[in-house]
């Protein structure tokens, strides 16, 4: 029996709208239909454990082949099984779930596992016909599901620390433990404004992990000091969307750039950022700057319908991270966060990044 979560049959789901819809819709920044713009799909691409498959569409007909066989699959069939999954996915309660009916129509057409196979980079490849262009784009997705809990674009860890020096005062064992020991609902926000209070200022390091600022430099010089200030921004006021973290930063301006005529320095290098870390770009893992086989995103929304972001429709995918995104708080006592501590007469203080979507 095959089981799994609501992101993981959303992948099934993705694989059966689209080969219902017979046509991949672009979305925009709000995750709505862009008007005007799909590509008519020539055939969907999938790894299983048993082999490579081919679903070519030719008119109202699915042509699924590999592993030596041959089948013909009505569009209708997919449209019908799209809509009981989708369904099944939202009605479903428990953490891992089973739909038999599903499943005996997957066996059917050699699909056997819910997930990709783990050494194909994409969740699933799409072939399309890009009319503006008249060329035939082979586009590879991650498949990122609305149906449940918002997933991470950047996981927490001691690798996405940064590292503050606090400056101006000299705080006793004791005054140290009093902050350290706040456990209020926004406690790293109200140790940050005890330190200020006594008249401490905050004053960016570096990263905790070398790897992560190496990486982060190779995509702009100043990427570090310009996420310390978003991520110390996040914790001390009560903005967390990607958006307002964003425009707080371009006004406080604090690398000084000249903004006489309104450039978006800011806004540029953060999308540069998350557009980087959506296509391969890992903290603890030195980055080539070389995208891995996935080039964008699918979204399966919460009313069903299936929207893609790609690298080749680049402006829509970065507005689409900008505008999707938020900072998030994950467990400061695991990674070593948000507590201050002493080297060598210093007083520093970490905080840590993680990015999560919204929806």
């Amino acid at each position: 029996m095959i089981t799994g979560n609501k992101g993981e049959w959303s992948e099934i789901y993705a694989l059966f709208k689209l080969l219902g819809d017979k046509q991949l819709f672009l979305g925009n920044k709000e995750i709505e239909k862009l008007e005007g713009l799909v590509y008519p799909i020539i055939k969907v691409l999938r790894s299983e454990n048993n082999g490579n498959f081919e679903y070519s569409i030719q008119d109202e007909i699915v042509l699924i082949s590999g592993d030596k066989q041959f089948l013909k699959i009505p569009i209708d069939e997919f449209k019908k099984k799209a809509i009981f999954l989708l369904k099944a996915i939202k009605e479903n309660r428990e953490r891992t779930f089973s739909v038999p009916e599903i499943e005996e129509f997957m066996q059917s057409i050699n699909c056997i596992s819910l997930k990709a196979s783990s050494s194909a980079k994409t969740d699933i490849t799409i072939v399309v016909h890009d009319q503006r262009t008249n060329q035939q784009p082979t586009l590879g997705f991650s498949i990122k599901s609305q149906l449940g809990s918002p997933s991470t674009l950047l996981n927490a860890g001691k690798t996405t620390n940064f590292i503050f020096k606090i400056n101006g005062i000299e705080l006793s064992e004791n005054e140290i433990e009093k902050i350290n020991s706040i456990s209020t609902r926004s406690k790293i926000m109200d140790r940050i404004s005890q330190v200020q209070n006594k008249g401490g200022e905050f004053e960016f390091l570096k990263t905790e992990r070398q790897i992560f600022s190496n990486n982060l430099v190779l995509i702009d010089s100043l990427l570090p000091q310009i996420l310390s200030q978003i991520v110390f921004d996040f914790y001390s006021s009560e903005f967390s969307h990607l958006t307002d973290l964003v425009q707080k930063t371009s006004e406080k301006n604090p690398l000084d750039f000249d903004i006489e005529n309104e450039h978006k320095f800011y806004e540029y290098k953060i999308k540069r950022f998350l557009t980087d870390v959506a296509l391969g770009m890992m903290p603890s893992k030195v980055w080539s700057g070389k995208y891995d086989a996935t080039g964008g995103y699918l979204i399966v929304k919460e009313n069903g319908d299936v929207l893609c972001y790609h690298i080749y429709n680049r402006n829509e995918f970065e507005d689409y991270l900008l505008s999707n995104t938020k900072l998030d708080t994950a467990s400061s006592s695991r990674h070593g966060f948000g507590e201050i501590y002493q080297e060598n007469g210093q007083l520093y203080f970490n905080l840590n990044l993680q990015i999560r979507f919204t929806k």
